[in-house]
């Protein structure tokens, strides 16, 4: 990987029909606090995303496919470039 170890800074957007939900992985969250690197997006009555993309500190952007209840790990420079994108 080209950012750090554990993708803080990565911004990830998840998209499911019409919802589109965006978070970032964050460090230490307050005085010797840290609520751990995983991100947890709820997609209600939605079974299905279609479509992971994350932005790396590194600045590569990728795009990840995923299905509804699960756990996904996200490498950086194992996914594909965006739609569109001439990289």
């Amino acid at each position: 990987v080209h950012s750090n170890r554990d993708g803080v800074g990565a911004r990830v957007t998840i998209t499911a029909g019409e919802l589109v939900l965006v978070d970032e992985v964050r460090a230490g969250r307050g005085y010797q606090g840290h609520s751990g690197t995983r991100l947890h997006f709820g997609l209600g009555d939605r079974d299905a995303v279609d479509q992971i993309a994350v932005r790396w500190p590194s600045g590569l952007r990728e795009t990840f496919d995923a299905t509804a209840d699960g756990e996904v790990l996200l490498v950086e420079g194992t996914g594909r470039p965006p739609a569109g994108s001439r990289d």
